[in-house]
């Protein structure tokens, strides 16, 4: 469908989870916005995910305040297509205007008139106001470390679906956040070999006391912190729903079978070498873990909640010999190493955002995700205004107040509208 000639007020970019939300918002304040989508609603949850990925979060949590999950328990953990037909019946349900297969190509300010000009697969379109709603996860990231050995399949998690599309041989998963660590025990559950490279991470319970750890971020204003804290910028969170939800435990992960090293350091003449952090990783993890026991316990104190004690959740299993003997280098090919799998995170490109609205390094420059650009902003996008904005809810939150923005600058605009030019003398 040709766009040629369109005028808008409010282009919103990208219809996942974070452009749903803000057509919502901006329908109930009778903006008049479009949406646009390269692909297909929520295409990152249906073809840039691996097959039995399912949400880390409960049902009754990770969703839009404005409808549950047919079919599932609020205590179940979604799978991804269940997801993203939920984001097509959301985007019905708030009459979202959104064109599919429509690629946004350049955004450029128009010079001595307000707004943009926005050349599309379809045609150009004028837009008073840009939403970037694309999200955190664009362009998936492998480290310069990666070896050159054209023996080796090598793969980002954002291209591996399933145990049977990879080559015969074991497999080292570097990376142990949520996707590192969900893929290395479904590999080595589908018989293959498995070395996980574990660096820096948060570990919370899945649940503790009878609530998930979600209720528990909750009730102690985790999800609303502002900012992280000092030395956890890059620190991922190892937490996982598979197999209905459990919490993650890298001893009973090496009990099991996986092969645990450290950081994983740089790759050589088919060698590669593993920082000897390992352990402390993992203890650092474990003090994570047991934080937020005691800040939950506190909680229950402090509150007179009636919730069942649970003193197995202090118990760990001892060190696997993989802790206790880490291996500090692994020659591949002796390993019988055939593949490598790196769940080592994306970056964003907004390279067809070509306003001032971008730092040195092409991240977004925004407050709350109102950018330094006049009329443009940004959504979807880690700690845009709190812990919790990546996620389905705390997204929808962001839209809301963006949207308000938004709506309070369509006043100002329409005031100096209305307002004749003085007359002069």
């Amino acid at each position: 469908m040709s766009l040629e000639k369109t005028e808008i007020d409010t282009l919103v970019i990208g219809a996942g989870q974070a452009g749903i939300a803000m057509s919502e918002h901006l329908g109930k304040l009778g903006i008049p916005h479009l949406v646009l989508e390269r692909k297909r609603i929520a295409e990152r949850w249906r073809s840039e995910r691996w097959d039995s990925l399912v949400a880390n979060g409960p049902a009754w949590h990770d969703r839009f305040p404005g409808m549950e999950f047919d079919g599932f328990s609020p205590d179940a953990f979604v799978p991804k297509e269940d997801i993203a037909d939920y984001m097509v019946a959301y985007a019905k349900m708030v009459k979202a205007p959104i064109q599919t297969g429509v690629e946004v190509k350049r955004v450029v300010r128009n010079a001595g008139e307000s707004g943009f000009t926005v050349e599309t697969s379809e045609g150009v379109i004028q837009a008073q106001r840009i939403v970037a709603a694309t999200g955190p996860f664009q362009c998936p990231t492998i480290p310069a470390i990666a070896p050159k050995d054209a023996g080796l399949t090598q793969l980002h998690s954002a291209h591996y679906r399933n145990p049977a599309q990879l080559p015969e041989g074991a497999v080292l998963v570097v990376g142990a956040g949520s996707s590192g660590v969900q893929i290395a025990d479904e590999l080595q559950r589908a018989g293959k070999q498995v070395y996980l490279s574990v660096g820096a991470h948060d570990r919370p319970p899945r649940a503790y006391r009878g609530r998930d750890f979600v209720w528990w971020l909750g009730v102690l204003g985790e999800w609303d912190a502002a900012a992280t804290k000092p030395g956890k910028e890059h620190v991922t969170i190892a937490v996982s729903g598979a197999h209905g939800g459990h919490t993650v435990d890298f001893r009973a992960l090496g009990h099991q079978g996986i092969t645990l090293v450290g950081l994983t350091k740089s790759f050589a003449d088919g060698v590669a070498t593993f920082d000897a952090d390992l352990a402390d990783n993992i203890a650092k993890g474990d003090e994570n873990y047991l934080s937020l026991l005691d800040a939950a316990d506190a909680y229950i104190a402090r509150n007179g909640l009636d919730l069942p004690e649970e003193p197995e959740a202090r118990k760990r299993l001892p060190d696997p010999d993989c802790v206790t003997h880490p291996i500090l280098s692994l020659n591949l090919a002796e390993a019988g190493i055939t593949t490598i799998i790196w769940a080592t995170g994306f970056t964003v490109d907004y390279s067809w955002l070509q306003v001032n609205a971008l730092d040195a390094q092409g991240k977004p420059a925004h407050q709350r995700g109102v950018s330094t650009e006049r009329g443009v902003y940004f959504l979807g996008l880690p700690w845009l205004s709190r812990r919790g904005s990546t996620f389905i809810w705390g997204v929808w939150h962001d839209a809301k107040y963006i949207a308000d923005h938004i709506a309070t600058q369509r006043k100002y605009a329409a005031y100096q509208a209305a307002v004749p030019e003085t007359a002069t003398v």
